[in-house]
């Protein structure tokens, strides 16, 4: 498209639009209205109103680079450097995996939990796997009594998660520590109220089937969960109780399939009295919770 001043909004729109259908883009008027709000600072739904808005040649060649990005299937979110996730938004790049819709089930499972315990107590939570912090700083933002650590292993996402603290203005809230796994815990045993986890659980087998945007572009490291799937989660379900307060509980994220394994994991720890299993919206198992004895 020709970059000289003056195009209209409405015009881009459908320029943007037939290109990204043209790279086979799943949802592309969809991609086409985020890169245009995003680039003019507005949200979509504003956009309706400025169909007869121009837009300079130097920010038509900005979409035209983004289109380019796009059809290497490089992910929007990483593109636009942006995501939202329980209605907050995060800053991504390739150093995190990007939040997936389905990880709220988790965040409101432990917002179920931590809101039945006494108003009185500062509660105490960790987020093991924390990623872009996308959990720990929706549990932070819904709780203002939560007192929050949050590990991972790489300093690159630990980065990018207290970027995302300062942002959503937790930052005075929430611990960040690296390490793996739980090895940056050993100083808060029987401390946490409820400990919850992302961990990586595709199998390793499996990742070269992942969409291109996946496995071309997220970090293996925050994918890749071993040969079965579940060598974080099972070392997290073995380890992780010591951390957490007697009658407190412990909330992970599962795979597709995996729910009788873990379930499996809980019950044959002896740390649980109680185990059960969240559905998300498509019917498919998508946490695991357990009471610690």
């Amino acid at each position: 498209m020709d970059t000289s001043p003056g195009k209209s909004i409405f015009d881009l729109i459908l320029w943007v639009e037939d290109r990204l259908r043209e790279c086979e883009v799943a949802e592309p008027r969809r991609e086409a209205l985020f890169m245009l709000s995003h680039l003019m600072g507005i949200k979509p739904t504003e956009l309706l109103r400025r169909f007869s808005h121009r837009m300079n040649g130097s920010k038509v060649a900005v979409l035209d680079e983004w289109i380019e990005r796009r059809a290497r299937c490089e992910p929007l979110q990483y593109i636009l450097g942006q995501t939202e996730f329980w209605g907050l938004s995060f800053v991504v790049d390739a150093s995190v995996l990007i939040p997936r819709p389905e990880t709220e089930h988790l965040v409101e499972e432990a917002l179920r939990l931590l809101r039945a315990m006494p108003p009185e107590e500062e509660l105490r939570v960790c987020d093991l796997c924390t990623g872009c912090g996308c959990i720990a700083i929706s549990i932070a933002r819904e709780i203002p009594s939560a007192r929050i650590v949050a590990t991972d292993i790489s300093p690159a996402a630990l980065n990018m998660a207290h970027r995302n603290a300062e942002l959503n203005m937790v930052e005075d809230r929430i611990r960040f520590l690296e390490g793996d796994l739980l090895s940056p815990l050993k100083d808060y045993r029987d401390t946490f109220h409820v400990m919850t986890t992302n961990p990586p659980y595709v199998r390793r087998e499996e990742l070269h089937d992942l969409q291109p945007e996946v496995r071309l572009y997220e970090p293996a490291l925050a994918l890749d969960g071993g040969e079965e799937g579940l060598s974080f989660t099972k070392a997290i379900v073995e380890k992780g109780p010591c951390y957490i307060r007697h009658g407190g509980y412990l909330v992970v994220e599962i795979g597709h399939g995996q729910k009788e394994a873990v379930v499996e994991m809980f019950e044959e720890s002896d740390e649980f009295e109680q185990v059960w299993v969240r559905k998300d919206y498509s019917g498919i198992d998508r946490v695991v919770a357990g009471r610690r004895r």
